[in-house]
């Protein structure tokens, strides 16, 4: 559950999901299998993102009608605790000042509405499209393009709008982030792929080292209008979970094998290994594709609990023990 939380929340948070007519069919099947406590939180995030389009709606009618125009096309989704597999940072993050206007902005509106609610601000699970004017040398015209970042990319490119080059260390003291978040987005913005590669190392070496100064990299051009800046991946931080997913799905397949072949083994009796794996594979098809070895395991499972025995006189010949 907790495996499928996860990656449905990343899938509806960062706008990655194909359908959500496919999402909530499959929710359906989920609670026909497992019952209406297990697609409750699941449910409970589905509206959350239909409330938050509301919300929004009705955030940008007051606004013009007050006539408060933003600076930023500002979009919050409001997650309710507890549906949600989100972890708060571990620290706070310096947004800019353009970008925590608008926020505070809505944070009042909310507020105002929902009466003894509170609003924690998750950066961490952000993303900012940003209009980006590029001036490079030679007298070439201007390029612009919109980046298409994470929130803490965000933060550190908004820093060289008034400083022409930074150290890592300096980006770690303005923007107030973790450490780790900021070598990740500068990985991806200066070390990345050659179409993203927003900021200039200097020098260039393969680690990032607190003293290293970044700048803009005037001459980046890119076919695209919208570059979409891929984030490097952490290394190792899923290995662990999906490794216990597997664990637990097999765990729990296992007991679905061996019923499947109890059941076809009391209604047939007699049945060669070759034919036993075939029926049981294709009886369990509708539900997940059985591994031929896994079988064999569940077979001598049985075998050793007295469901099934072999045939003395054929060893690839069971039959069913009532």
């Amino acid at each position: 559950e907790r495996y499928y939380k996860q990656h449905l929340a990343k899938r509806l948070l960062f706008n990655k999901s194909t359908s959500d007519d496919l999402e909530k069919g499959m929710i359906s099947k989920l609670k026909v299998e497992c019952g209406c406590g297990f697609t409750s939180k699941l449910e409970g995030m589905f509206k959350d993102m239909s409330i938050s389009q509301t919300t929004m709606e009705e955030f940008r009618s007051q606004s013009m009608r007050k006539d408060e125009e933003l600076d930023v096309d500002l979009h919050v989704r409001i997650l309710t605790t507890g549906y949600w597999p989100t972890q708060a940072p571990t620290t706070s993050c310096q947004l800019p000042s353009s970008a925590m206007t608008a926020y505070k902005a809505f944070q009042g509106f909310y507020l105002n509405k929902h009466n003894g609610r509170v609003l924690t601000l998750q950066t961490h699970l952000g993303s900012a499209d940003l209009n980006a004017y590029f001036y490079p040398a030679g007298g070439q015209p201007v390029r612009k393009h919109v980046l298409q970042v994470s929130t803490p990319q965000m933060c550190i490119l908004m820093l060289f709008n008034a400083r022409g080059s930074l150290t890592m260390e300096q980006i770690i003291n303005e923007t107030d982030l973790v450490r780790k978040d900021v070598v990740r987005s500068l990985q991806s913005l200066a070390m990345g792929k050659l179409g993203q590669r927003i900021l200039i190392k200097t020098p260039k070496s393969k680690e990032i080292e607190p003293s290293d100064q970044f700048s803009v990299n005037e001459a980046f051009s890119s076919k695209l209008i919208r570059v979409k800046i891929q984030t490097v991946a952490a290394k190792g931080d899923n290995e662990p979970e999906r490794k216990e997913t597997r664990q637990k799905v097999d765990e729990d397949r296992k007991h679905e094998i061996e019923a499947c072949i109890v059941r076809i083994m009391k209604a047939r009796k007699k049945l060669s290994h070759n034919l036993l794996v075939a029926e049981c594979t294709e009886q369990l098809r509708g539900r997940f594709l059985a591994n031929p070895v896994a079988i064999k395991k569940r077979i001598e499972g049985l075998i050793e609990r007295d469901y099934l025995a072999r045939s003395d006189a054929d060893r690839k010949l069971y039959t069913y023990v009532a």
